[in-house]
């Protein structure tokens, strides 16, 4: 028995001061006090636990949640672009037997919308007999006539289907809503199971939830199966609009368990009529792609110009057959409400039978009948626009004035087919933890299917959103909203379900991985090259607040530091002075603002943002761990960008723990990641700004010598974390020459500029190239050419100071290697990157 089961509550923690709304359906009670009978088994298991286990349960899945990441973006939230992803403790539990019989329902609404989209693209005798109104169509900006006559593989035009259903105060299921365009929320139902499957063991166990994993390896077949050539190893890409994107992080969750390649359009180009993925290696054909990119952002040649998100010349491709995209192109004509209207005719039509999930009661007001209706019974309708896209909401007539009714009687007059009237239906509650005790909340359930032969096959469950508090109208991720697993019980066992090979199947091994695409490798080289500048920076900032004092006691060696962080940083000199009655004073509050406080292009604050950010769009190439340590390091950063006042010694504290922060991260990148191309590019970034820093650094502090250089040479080997290596070396005083021969030129030394240098060489040397050229490439003979000229340096000319005051040779040397470096930085660009770039649109602009 766990510690949290040892001893039961005394009271019921679930059913405890529980009260459902009156005239609404609760899922968890059929009766006071009584729960339904699938339920039984769920609410013995949590009462077991009590409110204490159950708060604990509920921060450890929280924990979670925030370590692995999972995020909604919402634009214009408080806590910014990444939001952190809701998920209440407390399943949604269904039954079995019920849900066999919505599951038919389901594939049966699915297959007939599919009908449908095949016949608006297609024969179009669904418009010609007026069976289909022609307006819900050629009015509907998602009908994309470019794709008219387009033939799919199968005749499968939606590969994937959701539909937002909820449960009527009878208790019956009513569709709100189809997604058939991109639907989203599969990755996140997958991401609540593993979650909640983590924190409820018992639980979950106990009531037989039936697994998810056989949808996701259906859709995987179904997605091979579509492929117009290579069936026995087809290339399957995830296209995604990128990281702003509100449900990123399901796209590269998704991408990383279905083991496909999460590429932006930026990655794929058209040739010869068929699509190509842009990798390191040349182009690689792709054969299916999975889209989660609107239908008129996929090809700016033939649907919107203005977007750069898309694949210029897509549509051709797809027309030639040498492509598919699922959903298909167009599919998103059916996304309209008034549809709902027309399903049942449209259903026993094509099918000959009726429709056997109702959908909400719902008028068009595009016929006669509907506009009259509607406008004698605005007060107890929700009107809502016919078309997605307009940036109108929906008005619940009953919260309007007189006045206001009749505002909007005036606007439905102008344009009725863009109307329509939807019966206000009080959705169905369930249970939801709130820290304290639980509450009924509103509650709308998403589900999936996906085309398997010529049918649909449903998850067994789905996405449960959450009303943000009780009584609401409205169930909306974007307006805060929460999320729950679902849990659809099995009356026996649970078979054992997985993405894996079965135990014993043949496997054939191989060294190899994924055909890296060139913006990965860009934005796996800048990652590296962003957390070596925060670190570099990081520890030059730590020497210079470790010795720190008054301002008296800021000996020379403190000042040449300060001059080498403004350098750094591209800072003006006087970034690290505050006024006091006795002039400009250095000033420790200024050091750590002008570090962290405003977001500069080169602070320590701006490099691990950008380092953020690029983690979590390489999210699929990083290890679980590493992506944590990311989340470790902003939480440090917030701390000193707080902008308040703190105690002296706490903003070295949090830089401290912000150098092992970083260097943790670099070893965790460089450790858990295998030795191809993407190591490789991750490691020649991080190398690359080493040599820089250190080289700037050097030039900064020694190109003028000091009277006494020992405080400085001991400060700089403290920033470059040599200093026990020069101590076990040379024990005595610090002297300028060894010192430099250990940070310039010493190769056996990690962090010498000689060190990355002989690194870079090595990694150049062996990207990919065109074995039939004889000559080395630029970024060959820059390497070899920065690495020859720091060997052929001689350590005691460099430490000379000429008639001028100055070590000419030193800073001569430093200023050639910078140049180098940073044209060897192009060099890589140029010839593996440069494609990388965002497309330029078609349409206007320039």
């Amino acid at each position: 028995m766990s510690r949290d089961t040892a001893r039961p509550a005394a009271e019921p923690a679930l059913r405890l001061r529980y009260a459902p709304p009156e005239r609404a359906y609760d899922e968890m009670l059929a009766g006071a006090d009584q729960p339904r009978e699938h339920w039984t088994t769920f609410v013995r298991a949590i009462e077991g636990l009590g409110p204490n286990a159950l708060a604990r349960r509920w921060d450890e899945a929280r924990r979670l949640l925030h370590e692995n990441g999972v995020t909604y973006n919402v634009y214009g939230d408080p806590r910014g672009v990444e939001r952190p992803w809701e998920l209440d403790p407390l399943p949604l539990v269904l039954d079995g037997d019920a849900w066999r019989t919505l599951e038919a329902s389901l594939a049966q609404r699915a297959l007939l919308l599919n009908l449908i989209v095949a016949d608006l693209y297609g024969r179009q005798r669904l418009l010609r007999e007026g069976v289909y109104p022609p307006e819900l169509a050629f009015a509907h900006a998602g009908y994309l006539r470019p794709c008219h006559g387009l033939e799919v593989p199968q005749g499968t035009w939606l590969t994937l289907h959701a539909a937002d259903i909820a449960r009527a105060p009878d208790g019956s299921w009513r569709a709100l809503a189809d997604r058939t365009q991109a639907p989203s929320g599969a990755g996140y139902a997958l991401e609540n199971r593993l979650v909640l499957r983590q924190t409820l063991p018992e639980p979950f166990r106990d009531c037989r939830v039936l697994r998810l994993a056989s949808f996701f390896r259906t859709l995987r077949d179904t997605l091979r199966g579509l492929a117009p050539r290579h069936r026995e190893n087809p290339r399957i890409v995830l296209l995604t609009p990128g990281p702003y994107n509100e449900t990123y992080f399901e796209h590269a969750y998704l991408a990383r368990y279905l083991g496909f390649a999460l590429v932006e359009g930026s990655d794929l180009t058209v040739r010869d009529r068929a699509v190509f993925l842009k990798t390191l290696g040349g182009l690689q054909p792709v054969d299916v792609i999975l889209r989660r990119l609107d239908d008129d952002f996929c090809d700016p040649l033939s649907l919107r110009a203005d977007s750069s998100l898309g694949v210029p010349g897509l549509v051709e491709a797809v027309r030639a057959g040498t492509v598919t995209v699922a959903n298909a192109l167009g599919s998103g004509v059916v996304e309209t409400p008034a549809l709902m209207a027309f399903l049942p005719q449209l259903c026993r039509r094509l099918l000959g039978e009726d429709l056997t999930l109702a959908s909400v009661p719902t008028w068009w007001c595009g016929t006669p009948d509907g506009l009259a209706y509607v406008e004698a019974n605005l007060e107890r309708l929700v009107v809502k626009p016919a078309f997605p896209g307009g940036g109108q909401e929906a008005v619940f007539g009953a919260a309007l004035t007189a006045v206001g009714r009749e505002a909007l009687r005036v606007r439905i007059r102008a344009r009725p087919y863009a109307w329509v009237g939807q019966e206000e239906m009080a959705l169905s509650t369930a249970p939801v933890w709130t820290g304290g005790g639980v509450e009924p909340r509103p509650i709308v359930l998403r589900t999936f299917l996906v085309a398997n032969d010529g049918r649909y096959e449903a998850m067994a469950g789905g996405l449960t959103r959450v009303a943000p508090q009780a009584g609401s109208l409205v169930v909306s991720m974007q307006r805060g909203g929460g999320s729950k697993d679902t849990w659809v019980r099995s009356h026996g066992p649970v078979p054992p379900v997985t993405l894996l090979r079965p135990a014993g199947a043949p496997i054939e091994l191989t060294r190899g991985g994924s055909e890296l695409s060139s913006r990965v490798a860009d934005d796996l080289f800048w990652l590296g090259r962003y957390t070596e500048r925060a670190e570099g920076q990081a520890r030059l900032l730590r020497a210079i607040l470790s010795r720190l004092g008054d301002e008296s006691s800021a000996g020379a060696e403190v000042m040449s530091l300060v001059d080498a962080y403004a350098d750094q940083a591209r800072l003006a000199p006087s970034y690290a002075y505050e006024a006091s009655t006795d002039g400009p004073r250095l000033s420790e509050r200024a050091l750590v603002a002008a570090a962290f406080e405003p977001p500069r292009g080169r602070s320590v604050r701006a490099a691990v943002a950008a380092a953020q950010r690029l983690g979590a769009v390489v999210r699929d190439q990083i290890s679980l761990d590493t992506w944590r340590t990311l989340g470790l390091l902003e939480r440090d950063v917030a701390q000193l960008a707080s902008g308040g006042p703190f105690a002296p010694g706490v903003a070295l504290a949090v830089l401290n723990r912000l150098v092992l922060g970083l260097a943790s991260f670099s070893g965790l990148a460089m450790e858990s990641m295998t030795r191809g191309q993407g190591w490789r590019f991750a490691d020649m970034g991080r190398r690359l700004e080493r040599a820089l820093h250190t080289a700037g650094l050097l030039r900064t502090t020694l190109g003028r010598p000091r009277d006494t250089e020992g405080p400085l040479l001991d400060a700089l080997l403290d920033v470059l974390d040599l200093g026990i290596t020069y101590r076990r070396r040379y024990l005595g005083a610090l002297e300028l020459v060894p010192v430099l021969d250990l940070v310039l030129l010493d190769e056996t030394s990690p962090r010498s500029v000689a060190f990355q240098l002989v690194a870079l060489e090595k990694h150049v040397g062996r990207l990919p190239r065109d074995e039939t050229r004889a000559m080395r490439s630029a970024e060959e003979r820059l390497a070899l050419t920065s690495t020859t000229r720091l060997r052929l340096a001689d350590v005691g000319a460099l430490a000379v100071v000429d008639p001028t005051g100055r070590r000419a040779h030193l800073t001569g040397l430093l200023a050639a290697l910078d140049q180098d470096l940073t044209a060897l930085s192009d060099a890589i660009t140029r010839s593996y990157l440069s494609h990388a770039e965002t497309s330029r649109p078609l349409g206007g602009g320039t």
